[in-house]
C-alpha cells in the first residue's frame, strides 16, 4: 500500500517561505538538497511524518502562475480559535473562521491561510474526520 510522504510546492523566495512556514505551523527544515538549477528544502514538524518539500528554482524572478484551480494543504490544530488568534496576531492574515454545516450540524471548523507565494492552506480544528 502506498505511504504520503510529501507534497511539493515551488517557492520564489526561500527564506520568506521558511519563515512562513515556521512561524504558522511550527515546520522546521528537516533536509535540504543543493542541486545546480535548483534546491529541495523538505520541512517537518514532530506532529506528523508528512513533509512539504519547497522546490527553488535558482534564477527565477517571477511569481509562479497558481492557475484558476483552488488546490490546498490541509492541516489539523487542536485549538483552532487559538491558532487564529495567534496567526492574526504574527500578521500572517488568516480568513475569517468558518463554520461549515452544509446539513445544519457543523461538521468542520476552519480558516485559510496564504503562503507568501499564494499557495492556500486549510487550517482545521482536530477531530472527527480531521484528525
Amino acid at each position: 500500500m502506498a505511504k504520503a510522504i510529501h507534497s511539493m510546492i515551488r517557492v520564489l523566495d526561500e527564506a520568506r517561505s521558511l519563515a512562513f512556514y515556521n512561524t504558522a505551523f511550527g515546520l522546521k527544515v528537516a533536509d535540504r538538497l543543493d542541486f545546480e538549477t535548483f534546491t529541495l528544502v523538505y520541512l517537518s514538524n514532530p506532529e506528523s511524518s508528512f513533509e512539504v518539500e519547497l522546490t527553488i528554482n535558482k534564477g527565477r524572478t517571477e511569481p509562479y502562475a497558481l492557475g484558476d484551480g483552488y488546490g490546498h494543504l490541509a492541516v489539523s490544530v487542536g485549538d483552532v480559535n487559538a491558532e487564529h488568534a495567534r496567526m492574526t496576531a504574527a500578521g500572517l492574515a488568516p480568513r475569517k473562521l468558518i463554520d461549515f454545516a452544509p446539513a445544519g450540524s457543523v461538521i468542520a471548523r476552519f480558516f485559510f491561510i496564504a503562503d507568501p507565494d499564494g499557495y492556500q492552506i486549510e487550517v482545521l480544528q482536530r477531530g472527527g474526520r480531521y484528525l
